[in-house]
This record gives C-alpha cells, structure tokens and sequence, in this order.
C-alpha cells in the first residue's frame, strides 16, 4: 500500500503523525531560535559585503551577529525557553559569527595583501575560536569544576575575540595606511589573538559574582553604558578600537584577580579541612 505523504489526523481535531500527536510549540519557545537564525543571516551577509568591498556595513553586520548571539541564551532563560536545540543552534551559530565571519571581514579587508601567510593567518584565528567553544561546552559541563570559577573565563571569550580581532580594520577606517607592512603585522597580531583565545589565560567574566548589583552603583552604571552607546553611534570606529585596546589592557589585571581570588579559596579550603586559618595568619 502506498503511503500517503499527508499524516494522519485525529478525530477530534488534533494533528498526528504515524498515529502520534504533533506536540504543540509555544511562541516563546521559538524566539530564542530566531534570534539565533537571525545572527547567523547577519554573520553571513558580513562576509558577503567584505567580498564586495562594502567593509563599513560588513563590520557593522559581523558586530551585529555578536550581539544577537550574545543575547540570545539570555533572552531564553529569562523566557524559560530553554533547550537542548537552542543549545547545539547557538553552538553553531558561534563558529560562524565569532569565528568565521570576522576572520574572512579581516582577510577580505587587509590580510590577502599578505598572500598566503595572512590566509594562514585567518584560518588560525577561526579554527582556534572552534577549539575555544568547544572547550567551554566541556567546562560548563563539568560538575567538579569549582562554583566561583565561573567567574573567570579559560582564555579570551569568542565575542571579546571576534571584536579583537577586527581591531585593524577599526584602524583603517579611522585613516591608518592599509600597506603591506601593516598586513603583515595584522597577521601576526590575528595569530596572537588566536592565541589568547585557546590559552588557559584567566579572563575575569563576572557571571555569578555579577548577578546583583549595589543600590548606590546603579546609576552611575546607567549613566555609563548610556555614555558608552553615544560615543558608540557617534563614534563608532574611534569606539570600537579604544574597546579593543581597553580590553588588552585588562587581561593582566584579570590574571592578578585570578591570583588573589585563587589563594583567598585555598585558604578558605584549608580553614575547612583543618578548622584553623595557616599558620602565617595566626
């Protein structure tokens, strides 16, 4: 007999499917996986202005896709929309907005002056943004992984090193010679930011420790990010280069907070074991 290509229906209304009820989806489900959907369209449209010479919006677009990616997870907890679809699709999506889509903007850009080095170059930087997502699935997996370590991240985020990495061509637009010197040394400095990303570098993230926020902080830190998206619709390029370099300029001191914080649980570990502080704090 031959199978018909419509499944069947219940009686009384209900769609089935070999004799079984279609699940229903609510909305809310689906808006986290939309997002998500969108961020990659936006990844992938960055990539294909790169190639027509349309840098300026190809940026905006690749900075667009990290942003959608960025909220997307957010948007799902706090919706409950949570999945496991939601997670292998933004799992996905990562690769192609903070790995792929600004290392091919960069290549397109100013590393193909460089020949093969800086095609080289743009491959090391999206294979280690694959190996550094893949990294953090297994950590937060990880049930013996202590709680507060959630704090710090093991290497450069993927969307603080999609924005790094760009950092030539924020320079660019504000009027730096694209030369073959200059390509040469973005090669090198896309290597270095592939670096950071797969080191164990302890990058301070605040997730936890960052939930709440003091009652008498709240609105200087309105006033901030407010002062931050100005200059950043006035100034976009100026903005986005004094990010980058801000954020090198951070990792050392998130290394030093790493260190304290490390010592301060160790001790805390050892008053619980041996019920007495260590003997240099007696």
């Amino acid at each position: 007999m031959m199978e018909t290509p419509f499944p069947p229906f219940d009686p009384h209304g209900a769609p089935t499917r070999h004799g079984a009820k279609i699940r229903d989806i609510p909305l809310r489900m689906m808006l986290p996986n939309l997002i998500t959907v969108l961020a990659i369209c936006a990844g992938l449209s960055g990539i294909r202005l790169a190639f027509e010479g349309r840098f300026e919006i190809a940026v905006i677009m690749v900075l667009l896709a990290a942003f959608l990616d960025g909220i997307d997870g957010r948007i799902a907890r706090m919706l409950k929309a949570t999945s496991k679809f939601g997670e292998q699709m933004d799992s996905l999506a990562d690769i192609v907005n903070f790995g792929a889509a600004p290392a091919l903007v960069l290549y397109a850009y100013l590393l193909d002056r460089a020949g093969p080095i800086g095609w080289t170059a743009a491959l090391l930087f999206a294979i280690a943004c694959g190996l550094r997502l893949a990294r953090f699935n297994v950590q937060i997996a990880d049930p013996d992984r202590p709680a507060w370590m959630a704090d710090y991240f093991t290497g450069v985020p993927a969307p603080a090193g999609a924005v790094l990495v760009m950092l030539p061509v924020y320079l660019g637009f504000l009027g730096f010679e694209a030369n073959l010197f200059v390509a040469y040394l973005s090669c090198a400095y896309t290597v270095i930011v592939a670096v950071l990303l797969v080191s164990t570098l302890p990058v301070f993230s605040g997730k936890s420790s960052g939930s709440k926020v003091r009652g008498d902080v709240v609105f200087p830190l309105i006033l901030v990010a407010v002062f931050y998206v100005l200059m950043l619709s006035s100034f976009t390029w100026e903005t986005m280069a004094a990010t980058a370099v801000a954020y090198l300029l951070f990792l050392p001191f998130s290394v030093k907070l790493y260190a304290r914080r490390l010592q301060k649980e160790r001790r805390a570990a050892d008053i619980a074991k041996t019920g007495k502080a260590p003997a240099e704090e007696a």
